[in-house]
Order: structure tokens, then sequence, then C-alpha cells
């Protein structure tokens, strides 16, 4: 039985999504570190951890300790994009469900070497989004997000890790 959602969180985004998802399911909220001296190790969690490189930091973490069926990676790219890669990156089964959710781009929360490698990234990514002629809706949002910064964050953008809640929790608290 899942007991708790566990996240890690650089910006607040990460954060954010697991405190909705908390209030959606009922489960109690722990950043990793709390999980560590909170949760038995073993116990059934739930996920969610920002992605760098396709990396989902703190995620080897967790899975040594505890039981993972369902991980949320938080990243700047649109929900659903790029599952394969983050997949196979963090060497998560095929059996945990996987889902990916927009956060957002907060350079003024950023530190250190985090703050200079993404603004290396999104001045190349977005130099090569502005010179794409047939630009999608999507693209442009995301062009917009590394210009200016911003929060994708939202409820909606959590709908189907609530179904996959509500399916193996034996429902959310609000449909």
């Amino acid at each position: 039985m899942i007991q708790a959602i566990v996240y890690t969180s650089n910006t607040g985004s990460t954060e954010r999504y697991a405190k909705l998802l908390g209030h959606e399911t009922d489960l109690s909220v722990y950043s990793l570190e709390e999980a560590k001296k909170t949760l038995k190790s073993g116990a059934q969690i739930i996920y969610l951890g920002w992605i760098m490189a396709g990396g989902i930091r703190g995620y080897a973490d967790a899975v040594r300790r505890f039981e993972i069926p369902m991980v949320c990676a938080v990243g700047m790219e649109p929900a659903g994009k790029e599952q394969r890669d983050v997949r196979e990156k963090n060497s998560i089964p095929n059996d945990v469900a996987l889902f990916t959710l927009q956060g957002g781009y907060l350079p003024h929360k950023l530190r250190g070497v985090h703050k200079l490698m993404m603004l290396m990234i999104t001045s190349m990514a977005g130099k090569s989004l502005t010179e794409e002629i047939d630009r999608t809706p999507e693209e442009d949002d995301l062009l917009e997000l590394m210009k200016h910064g911003g929060s994708r964050v939202s409820v909606e953008n959590l709908a189907e890790p609530i179904a996959w809640c509500q399916r193996n929790l034996g429902g959310a608290k609000h449909e």
C-alpha cells in the first residue's frame, strides 16, 4: 500500500506538484530528506523529482530505500515529452508508471553551477527555437518560458497521475 508522496525539488515546482498530488490523494507529502527520517525502509511511495540532463534528481537514492510504483519527473518540456528517454536514463522498470510534467523555469531561484548550466542551455535552445520557422504552440510556450521564466505547474497537468492514483489507491479525494 502506498504510504506517501516523496519529492526532491530545486526551485519549488516539484514540491508544488507533490503537494497538489497529496491534496488530491490524501497522502502525506515529504521531501526525500524528511522521508528518510520518517518512513521505514521498503515503504511504498510515489516519487517526484526534477529533471537535470535527463536524470531525475534523488530517484537513485529513493529507489534504493523505498518501493516506488509511480514516478513523476518534472522539467521544462511540456507534459508527456521525453518519457522513453527519461525511463532509460534513470533505469526505471517498465512496470513502474512514469509521468513527465512541465514545471517551470525560475532563474532567480537557481544557484551556482545549476544557474550557469541553465543559462547556457536556455540560451542555446532558445536560439534554436527562435530560428525555427514553423514553431508549434508548445514550442512558442517553451521559448517564452526560456526567455522570461515562469511556472507551468497546475493541477490540470496532474490529470494522468491523479487517474493512475484513482485506479491504484481506490480513488482520489477529488473527482
